[in-house]
């Protein structure tokens, strides 16, 4: 059984390593390494098989899945060149079946970097309208049995005074009314869920978290999940705050600083859009260590790293008899590379839950998420225990 996967932002360095690895996976040119629904107890579930995704989706731009991967083996060798040779025409193939999407209300970067379409004035409805029939002509001609729509674009702004949308009366009421406030993310997640498709949103864009989509969630029983893939610095964060909340030991202050090079870190350098990202950052601490006395995260964007990213945390801290001691680390890893394997557990996870009836958020992705909609807990360790609880559980039934 084929399944259709719709990726927003589909010409993206996250999208293109997803496609990239999903394809050479199934080839047989790489192994599943860095894939948590490859481990035990996961792999009890009953899954698709990753040779089974096929890809499609929109993009604000026209540069080339295959153009977007070549330029990341050129930056930094991921892909590797022979991986890359061996899925080039599975590319090529891809990218026929994305087309322009919208660049509404996504930040003045982002629409500099757009191709003119994306920018055109259409009414909110019109562009709701234009998604749900590009999601309905994708399913009909790959015959696909059904479509999981993964936001993986760069991150908006983030939105005026969300609790105007607290129901979806009050959703579609801004639709009526052409709502400029309404950024590209939540219309996705508006078309995709009134049609039954299961939504992740990878980003710290808004997404389907307003109150009225994910009451449109719970109505149509459709599952989705977000924001913000969890993949490096924060990652770490989330494994080792608990240590220092764990030991009882004070930190005085955790300082982040974040440097990145691909259209991400080019986003985010306008103070509009990094600001989402920031607060899902910045959150994780928090909530694992509500009396740390300084917690602060940046991140600058540095062209000549390309994918690669590189964070250096500086932990200080206080032990017994008052001694003040510190932490330094510094993760440095692609950034995509790091990303693509957890949207392909979460393409594959979002079917298990529609194919059980699981609507609603699925609090047991928690631990692929910077900001988990609908779940306080952010110690790492805690979170996989949500997923593991999740799969014995179906094992047991099944």
């Amino acid at each position: 059984m084929a399944t259709g996967v719709w990726i927003v932002g589909a010409r993206g360095n996250v999208a293109s390593m997803s496609m990239v690895g999903a394809r050479a996976i199934a080839r047989g040119e790489i192994d599943t390494t860095g894939m948590v629904t490859e481990r035990d107890p996961v792999t009890s579930l009953d899954l698709p098989d990753i040779d089974q995704l096929v890809f499609g989706g929109h993009d604000v731009r026209t540069q080339s899945i295959e153009q977007t991967a070549q330029a990341a083996h050129e930056a930094g060798s991921v892909p590797k060149r022979e991986t890359l040779e061996a899925v080039r025409e599975d590319l090529r193939e891809i990218d026929e079946r994305v087309t322009i999407g919208t660049a509404q209300r996504c930040g003045r970067v982002v629409e500099e970097l757009s191709d003119e379409q994306a920018t055109e004035e259409a009414t909110i409805r019109d562009v709701i309208s234009q998604i749900r029939s590009d999601y309905d002509d994708f399913v009909r001609k790959q015959n696909v049995d059904r479509l999981v729509v993964v936001n993986a674009a760069s991150t908006e702004p983030m939105i005026e005074s969300p609790e105007q949308y607290e129901t979806l009366a009050d959703f579609e009421t801004a639709i009526e009314n052409d709502d400029r406030n309404l950024p590209a993310s939540t219309l996705y997640a508006y078309a995709a869920l009134v049609d039954g498709h299961p939504y992740i949103n990878f980003t710290p864009s808004t997404g389907s978290a307003l109150g009225g989509l994910r009451e449109l969630a719970d109505t149509r029983n459709v599952p989705h999940m977000g924001r913000d893939g969890k993949t490096g610095e924060t990652l770490v964060k989330s494994a080792l705050a608990p240590m220092f909340a764990g030991r009882n030991l004070r930190v005085l202050s955790w300082e982040g600083h974040n440097i990145l090079g691909n259209t991400d870190g080019q986003v985010l350098e306008d103070d509009a859009n990094a600001a989402g990202k920031l607060s899902t950052k910045g959150d994780v601490l928090e909530s694992i260590l509500p009396e740390i006395g300084h917690n602060r995260v940046r991140i600058d964007y540095t062209p000549s790293l390309g994918d690669w990213k590189t964070a250096w945390d500086h932990i200080h801290f206080e032990g017994f008899l008052e001694t003040e001691m510190k932490m330094q680390f510094t993760w440095d890893g692609s950034d995509s590379a790091l990303a693509a394997p957890l949207v392909l557990d979460l393409i594959r996870l979002a079917v298990h839950a529609d194919e059980h009836g699981e609507g609603g958020l699925q609090p047991h992705l928690a631990s692929f998420f910077k900001a988990p909609i609908g779940v306080d807990e952010h110690d790492f360790s805690q979170q996989l225990n949500r997923l593991y609880d999740y799969a014995e559980r179906h094992n047991q039934v099944d």
